[in-house]
């Protein structure tokens, strides 16, 4: 399986050195590399490296008996997990090696040169064997809205008897200005969505994964119901979730993105592994304390999930308005199941909130608040997406006092039911030890204008610490 993303700079104006783009994909053209994959591995090499062109090129060797390992075969094709086109065609694997050989051009950071990042460079991508389910028409009407001249040459299945018709795959060459970030984001989504399979289960984490790399073209894109249900398989709640999500990014004045959030089930296995100390609960008690605590009337709970805070929050009068945010669709339906928001006087109701929104854009709702929580949200967020929800919370939101919460690395050791090396939940991108925590909260503190303070939250073991640990930051006028 082969992929190439050809530069030519003979024509740009600046006159730019083709060879800088080697900065972008953080890979030098004179090393060839390897990376081990879970189904083969991928080689990047340069094929051409001059001055005026620089192409890389991407390599995957699927591994075909490991690939057969405990798949089951359809009915009446015993030999499909033997005998079949994976090792060969660009499916959802070549998305795979996209995001974990070029994740850092896929992300758009490149510490060395980021002035290259926002260069538009002239680009030809070629994929020599593309499943095309819908043929050539439906190729077009995916790639050439988002601006790419596309050329295509098709195969019949069998030369000698044009009576069986075309194979189901194309040679591709893809040609237009764009930005690497750019490229790469549509190719890992469109390259599934063309072959219409995908090789792993597609779950809600899909859905922030569509999202995420669709930012800044899917919701605008006339074929963006097509690409979603392909995308998540056809699965209806993944897709209405989706759906429900780019809907709001179309009608938000800001062009705001939504991400989706983990599923119920996770969040259960996140729950039995803390629940011989009530760890959940007392987490729950402790942030609804410190609100109750502080001076504020107005409350936002960022990733409020099924409302467990929520409910708290609502008891007595304490506080004017509580709102609560979410990218899942369906937690938000269970919140309000759980608030028995259909049984509220209009009273009650004018004091709750519930918001379908992601905590890493800037949201125009979630600005004047006296306060904001943050409950085990930050470690679902990829790292490199974390500048972005610092931004949207502390920069632009600017609550008076948060709240957050995250677990604490370090106790993991004394989880008996967690292997070794692993986090507590399947969704989280990272899980902080004491003072990797420390460290962040100081530093998001001093960028924005807070003073912080960091607690233990939990039973305190002697080496390890506490099982979860809190910050409390406010900002600087309310000290």
């Amino acid at each position: 399986m082969l992929m190439t993303v050809t530069v030519d700079t003979s024509a740009m104006a600046p006159a730019r050195d083709a060879r800088e783009v080697g900065y972008v994909w953080h890979k030098h053209p004179e090393r060839a590399q390897r990376f081990e994959l879970s189904f083969g591995a991928a080689r990047v090499v340069y094929p051409e490296a001059s001055a005026e062109r620089c192409a890389v090129a991407l390599v995957l060797e699927v591994d075909p008996i490991g690939l057969s390992r405990g798949r089951k075969a359809a009915a009446g094709m015993p030999l499909l997990p033997y005998v079949n086109d994976r090792p060969y065609v660009a499916s959802s694997m070549l998305s795979v090696a996209i995001s974990q050989v070029f994740g850092t051009a896929l992300a758009g950071r490149c510490a060395s040169r980021p002035e290259l990042l926002d260069v538009v460079w002239p680009l030809e991508v070629a994929l020599p064997v593309l499943p095309c389910r819908g043929g050539e028409e439906v190729l077009r009407a995916l790639f050439e809205p988002l601006g790419w001249a596309v050329e295509v040459r098709g195969y019949a299945l069998d030369e000698a008897n044009p009576a069986w018709g075309r194979a189901p795959y194309l040679s591709v060459v893809l040609r237009g200005a764009h930005r690497i970030s750019d490229a790469l984001s549509q190719l890992y989504v469109l390259i599934p969505v063309l072959d219409d399979a995908k090789h792993y289960f597609v779950g809600e984490d899909e859905v922030a994964k569509l999202l995420r790399h669709g930012e800044g073209w899917l919701a605008a894109h006339p074929a963006s119901e097509t690409i979603t249900a392909r995308y998540l398989e056809r699965r209806r709640p993944l897709v209405r979730m989706a759906d429900e999500a780019l809907v709001a990014e179309r009608e938000d004045a800001d062009g705001l993105a939504i991400d989706a959030e983990v599923d119920a089930e996770q969040d259960a296995e996140e729950r039995q592994i803390e629940a011989p100390m009530s760890l959940h609960t007392r987490r729950l008690a402790r942030v609804n304390e410190l609100l109750r605590a502080s001076s504020a009337r107005t409350v936002v709970d960022l990733g409020c999930g099924e409302g467990k805070l929520l409910e708290r929050l609502l008891k007595g009068a304490r506080f004017d308005r509580v709102v609560g945010v979410d990218v899942s669709a369906r937690s938000l339906e269970i919140a309000a199941r759980r608030l028995r928001v259909g049984q509220m006087t209009p009273r009650q109701r004018e004091r709750l909130g519930l918001i379908h929104g992601s905590v890493v854009y800037r949201d125009a709702r979630l600005e004047g608040f006296d306060a904001a929580a943050l409950v085990e949200v930050i470690e679902h967020v990829e790292p490199e997406r974390l500048p972005a929800l610092e931004r949207a919370v502390f920069g632009h939101a600017r609550p008076g006092m948060v709240v957050v919460t995250t677990p604490n690395a370090e106790y993991n050791a004394l989880f008996p039911s967690l292997p070794a090396g692993t986090m507590r939940h399947r969704d989280h991108r990272f899980e902080w030890t004491r003072q990797e925590f420390c460290r962040w909260a100081s530093s998001v503190a001093e960028r924005f204008g807070y003073a912080v303070s960091v607690e233990p939250l939990g039973d305190e073991d002697e080496t390890y610490g506490a099982p979860s640990q809190l910050a409390v930051f406010v900002r600087e006028e309310e000290v």
